[in-house]
């Protein structure tokens, strides 16, 4: 079974890293230049956003 981890992604438009949740139930966006790098599916994220580390 696997477990959802913590992510530490970096925006594509201003470079700025934020850490999200891995399986997140919403759309969340950069707080600096907002713009959006998780995508809500259904059940999967859609990550739009370089992922720098796994926590």
């Amino acid at each position: 079974m696997l477990e959802s981890k913590f992510l530490l992604i970096k925006c594509p438009r201003c470079r700025k890293p934020q850490i999200i949740f891995g399986k997140a139930t919403l759309n969340v966006k950069c707080l600096k230049c907002n713009k959006l790098l998780v995508k809500t599916t259904g059940g999967k994220t859609k990550i739009k956003a370089e992922i720098k580390e796994v926590l």
